[in-house]
């Protein structure tokens, strides 16, 4: 993967084998270029996260510079050059956003973020109540509301119920396309996330993370502490 024109990756490379046969070998490769920041000429990014997702077709390969009047063959890889920065950052942003909706369970609000190459027909149609105005699929943990779903299954012989979700006011905004509102919220209450503890009205442990997703478990009721 590189980033920029050629030789412009501020960072360490990788490459990964997974051959057949044998070990995982990782290569690294130390990148002294001076890029790193997706922004034009002026230093400024002009990307536009409320936008819908852009599908692009870039073509793979990393393209060496000229040399003299012969243009070298590119070599495996896939460059992300600086016309495609904005188109970058902008899937980038909306790849974490579906990841999201798709931990709560929202099929269509995971499809408005992807697009077709990225498998929007696969979540497109499906929808549960949380994104809907029943929200029957909620959870106040630890004080605040999250939207999202839940599966039971067992653990060793206990039936245990799983809840997935985000954060509800953080949910509302990115069913509604709002990237750019989420991510302000999200770096300004950063520093209340990430957060691990038991909520004994849940009756299990509950965890937050800083993007404002929550993961929380117990044992279904109905079940003594001798099974416990």
């Amino acid at each position: 993967m590189h980033i920029g024109d050629w030789n412009e990756t501020p960072s360490l490379l990788f490459s990964t084998e997974l051959p057949t046969d044998g070990t995982v070998t990782v290569h690294a490769l130390q990148a002294p270029g001076q890029g790193g920041w997706l922004a034009g000429a002026s230093g400024d990014s002009e990307a536009n996260l409320d936008s819908g997702p852009v599908q692009e077709n870039v073509m793979p390969g990393i393209q060496p510079p000229p040399e003299g009047d012969l243009i070298p063959e590119p070599v495996p890889g896939c460059q992300v050059t600086p016309k495609y920065y904005t188109w970058f950052q902008e899937t980038l942003g909306h790849t974490t956003a579906a990841g999201l909706m798709a931990f709560t369970g929202s099929g269509k609000a995971t499809a408005r973020h992807l697009p077709d190459q990225q498998g929007r027909k696969r979540f497109d149609g499906f929808e549960h109540a949380a994104s809907t105005s029943v929200q029957d699929i909620s959870h106040e943990l630890l004080g605040t509301t999250y939207a999202g779903t839940d599966h039971v299954f067992r653990l060793n012989g206990p039936r245990v119920e799983a809840f997935s979700g985000v954060d509800a006011s953080l949910f509302g905004s990115l069913t509604e396309g709002r990237v750019e509102e989420y991510r302000a919220v999200v770096h300004t209450t950063r520093h209340t996330r990430p957060l691990l503890a038991w909520d004994e009205k849940w009756g299990g442990p509950v965890s937050v993370h800083a993007d404002g997703s929550v993961l929380a478990i117990r044992l279904l009721p109905g079940q003594g502490r001798a099974r416990r």
